[in-house]
């Protein structure tokens, strides 16, 4: 844990019914808002993409809080079995379960909620927005899976930002499909020379800037 005038990070437990989600909250000075991160494909709140994508957000004014959408015992399956990160509904749960405990915890209450999604974890961002059209201010998709959230996408109201890699055609195709079922049309960026992970120099990093205006603008 670190402590400073100007920076907390504390490690949380939300609890669900199948037994608490660790995460890592970050809180900037006065932050002007929070975001709360879905992870996608088997991935966790020690996800180095996210993380990189976070400490951005902090350093723009903006909470942040990864956590764990699966249990220990469901990571472990999940590992074996890749059978629970395509598990859309359980994954939506977990991200509203996070957003009604950030809402009630006295550190976070006072904060508008914004959802970051990548992969999976996108759908799950699209189905906790239109759940919780009231504590849910705005959504960005980071390689996302919007297509399948395809029960919610008609719920979906917030300013919705879809970023996806130039070279990760397939995705690009199920975002503007996507896209086209939302009664508020996202806007959709495409970075160009970026796959499907941005691993490319230079390109998360540009995710991670898209994503801090997008929440900056919108929370």
């Amino acid at each position: 844990m670190e402590t400073t005038s100007l920076h907390r990070a504390e490690e949380v437990h939300i609890p669900t019914e199948a037994g608490d989600l660790p995460g890592f909250l970050d809180l900037p000075h006065q932050p002007r808002g929070l975001v709360l991160f879905a992870h996608g494909s088997g991935s966790s709140r020690f996800s180095r993409r996210n993380r990189e994508v976070a400490q951005t957000l902090n350093h723009g004014g903006i909470a942040t809080l990864l956590f764990d959408l699966l249990t220990a015992p469901e990571h472990d399956l999940d590992q074996r079995t890749a059978e629970l990160r395509f598990n859309i509904p359980l994954l939506t749960r977990r991200l509203i379960q996070a957003v009604d405990w950030a809402q009630g915890d006295p550190r976070t209450a006072a904060l508008s909620i914004g959802l970051f999604g990548a992969s999976t974890g996108a759908a799950a961002a699209l189905g906790a927005a239109a759940a919780r059209p009231e504590a849910v201010r705005a959504v960005v998709s980071r390689g996302g899976r919007p297509d399948l959230a395809a029960d919610a996408l008609g719920d979906v109201h917030q300013p919705t930002l879809f970023i996806v890699g130039g070279l990760d055609g397939t995705v690009q195709a199920l975002n503007r499909e996507a896209a086209a079922r939302m009664p508020v049309p996202p806007e959709i960026r495409i970075i160009g020379g970026a796959s499907h992970l941005f691993e490319e120099p230079g390109k998360l990093e540009r995710v991670a800037a898209m994503a801090r205006d997008w929440f900056i603008e919108h929370l």
